[in-house]
């Protein structure tokens, strides 16, 4: 299966964008490969005793224009390919907040909050990071090697390029061991972080409970222990991250010492010029970048797809709940409510919530039901809102089954006041208001008086302005 599947829209609409970042980022390089060739010119032409003032200046000027057009196309590619990668990263993070808006209630009775917060900020950053600067890094190794490689074998001499490239299979062999491993390390600290962010969010909204039976002490042992958790893995994967990066540098620093004694020799018989083995010189260390950036690579692509194998499992969720092919299109219904011989088990439950419920309210009668705790109140309540499924033909809204009814008009006619409340952080105004945003501010009085809760509201300094937090 395509593990890109979610993204493939927003890649179809940024193609040319990413091909032109790419082209400008390979014309960079490019010009990259030009200065150790004027670098062997001027050495070749220093030994021989014929580089005159003019020259020099030509040469100058030319080093000068080149770094110019290296630094403003340089430029250009970032704002291409890395810009892209920010949109990417403000695209993603909308649809997966939009696809979790649409998700049932049941999915978030399985899913810890601080979970889905790592998924909306660590895992897309990750992915940014994967098709940001891992592109970049990929399109240096793969491009700077090739070109480096063949211009040395043309330029200076076939036999020294290859004894002096030894190293480069030894570089590729470590990196795809330590790719795999790094996968698997960085799919830990992920869910490692998660845990961490969850325990917090959890402390956090739990704070008067905490406090109310003085557990203060052990929720900080608790976090602690998470955070430690936390440190290791991360530390596990530092540890593999640290051992890749100097192995690929000491292999590449090898290339130079082989070079070294090798082109040296070659000087000495006259086999190649000094200016040649400058030039050499010049585009190994060229080669050195990339040799180092194909463990980075390797490591923030690594990243990258754990990631988007984690945002995968989201985005595949389909919602339980869902205005489908049978929906009727309605415009409005008589509030009358019939239960018909209902029953109903919670998802993954074996003793069921509700059984053989007949009710029928007509339009303008009050019902009150009364039981204890667990007697299924609540999940009446729930029904109606249709939070959750029920077999077709057991609950009717105006002679309509439930299942068929379009859900803006079904939850439109609904007030609901739930038994656990939530205050969003925003103003007193701004929650009463929260499921009509244009109700003019009569309306929200009115509300207020018939609450009881507009004197309090009036004791506050800023009223109903007031801002309210958790």
């Amino acid at each position: 299966m395509n593990k890109f599947r979610h993204m493939e829209e927003f890649f179809r609409a940024n193609k040319w964008r990413y091909m032109l970042g790419v082209f400008v980022l390979l014309f960079v390089d490019g010009l990259q490969l030009v200065t150790p060739k004027l670098l062997g010119h001027i050495t070749d032409s220093l030994s021989s005793h014929t580089l005159s003032m003019k020259q020099i200046y030509f040469y100058v000027f030319l080093i000068i224009l080149i770094a110019v057009f290296i630094a403003v196309f340089r430029y250009i590619w970032r704002m291409l390919i890395i810009g892209a990668s920010r949109d990417l990263e403000f695209w993603l993070r909308n649809k997966l907040f939009s696809h979790l808006e649409k998700l049932s209630i049941n999915y978030f009775h399985h899913k810890k909050t601080g979970d889905l917060m790592a998924h909306a900020t660590n895992d897309i950053n990750a992915v940014r990071m994967a098709f940001g600067m891992g592109i970049v890094m990929a399109t240096d190794a793969i491009f700077l090697t090739i070109s480096t490689i063949i211009i040395m074998m043309i330029s200076v001499d076939r036999k020294f390029t290859l004894v002096a490239l030894i190293p480069l299979p030894f570089v590729a062999l470590t990196v795809t061991f330590f790719g795999k491993v790094i996968q698997r390390k960085f799919k830990r600290v992920q869910e490692a972080l998660s845990n961490l962010t969850d325990k917090a969010q959890e402390s956090f909204s739990g704070i008067r409970v905490i406090k109310s039976f003085v557990q203060e002490d052990k929720e900080i042992n608790n976090f602690a222990d998470a955070n430690k958790n936390n440190l290791d893995e991360n530390m596990n994967l530092i540890k593999i991250w640290g051992a890749m990066f100097p192995l690929v540098i000491f292999m590449a620093s090898l290339s130079f010492v082989i070079t070294l004694y090798y082109g040296g020799v070659l000087v000495i018989d006259k086999t190649i010029s000094l200016g040649q083995f400058v030039t050499f010189i010049s585009y190994l260390g060229l080669l050195t970048w990339p040799m180092m950036a194909v463990g980075y690579v390797i490591n923030v692509l690594q990243r990258g797809t754990a990631s988007i194998l984690r945002l995968n499992e989201i985005l595949d969720t389909e919602p339980e709940i869902f205005d489908d092919e049978n929906t009727l299109e309605l415009d409005d219904c008589e509030e009358t409510i019939e239960f018909k011989d209902l029953s109903f088990t919670y998802p993954g439950a074996e003793v069921p919530a509700l059984t053989d419920i007949d009710i029928t309210l007509e339009k303008g009668k009050t019902l009150a039901i009364i039981g204890k705790t667990g007697s299924g109140k609540t999940t009446l309540a729930n029904l109606i809102l249709r939070l959750y499924n029920v077999e077709k033909g057991k609950l009717l809204l105006g002679g309509y089954d439930i299942n068929q009814m379009p859900f803006h008009l079904l939850r439109s006619k609904i007030g609901y006041v739930p038994q656990d409340n939530f205050l969003f952080s925003c103003t007193i105004k701004e929650n009463i208001a929260f499921a009509d945003e244009s109700l003019p501010f009569e309306k929200i009085e009115e509300a207020a008086k018939i609450t009881s809760v507009y004197d309090d509201i009036m004791d506050f300094p800023q009223k109903f302005e007031t801002q309210l937090g958790e």
